[in-house]
């Protein structure tokens, strides 16, 4: 047998590359069957689910209605945070969300990426921090490897592929800097989700 670059296999790569196959099949499986619970309109229902697939979710967090996951065991939300519709959170590495996060409708998170350099594609993973009180506008999106420190603002439909600092304000693409938070403490929360979304 040989696999799609036309290198023979041996034996033991053969039931490697078998198994691997049929992990994947049932993680498509389990992501299928989590994109119908994200359906239900029901947050309590939603959560429950989500957790039994392995994602820590924090006290009075909730997350929207169709949002898509990749490999949701690596994905930790802290408390009080609230992820919007349509939203796509990359678990294919470690995705940590803090306290009182606010992320809005079709963020998406990534924390895969293929190495375009390189003559094979491989996929290379880096895990994605975003630290307590953010704000990530609709529609942006955060490449693999980036932190958001705690308190800053991303604008609507920026794509982060760096760092950004505390209380900064970014936006565009890439993201920028714009402006900073003249706030000294932050200690909103954010309230409960709307019991429909």
């Amino acid at each position: 047998m040989i696999d799609k670059t036309g290198r023979k296999l041996s034996g033991k790569e053969i039931i490697m590359k078998a198994n691997g196959r049929i992990q994947n099949v049932f993680l498509e499986f389990e992501l299928f069957v989590l994109h119908l619970v994200g359906c239900v309109p029901l947050h309590c229902f939603r959560r429950f689910f989500y957790r039994l697939a392995g994602m820590k979710i924090g006290r009075g967090s909730a997350i929207h209605m169709g949002a898509r996951f990749y490999d949701p065991k690596n994905i930790i939300i802290g408390e009080d945070s609230i992820v919007g519709e349509r939203a796509v959170l990359d678990g294919r590495d470690k995705l940590l969300i803090g306290n009182h996060v606010d992320i809005a409708s079709e963020v998406m998170i990534y924390n895969s990426e293929h190495d375009v350099q390189s003559e094979d594609f491989p996929a290379v993973n880096s895990p994605v921090v975003i630290e307590d009180y953010v704000f990530i506008g609709p529609r942006a999106i955060i490449l693999p490897g980036v932190k958001i420190g705690k308190g800053a603002v991303i604008g609507a439909g920026a794509v982060v592929t760096k760092d950004v600092d505390s209380m900064n304000i970014a936006g565009g693409v890439p993201a920028k800097l714009i402006s900073e938070r003249k706030v000294d403490n932050l200690h909103y929360k954010l309230g409960r989700a709307s019991w429909f979304r």
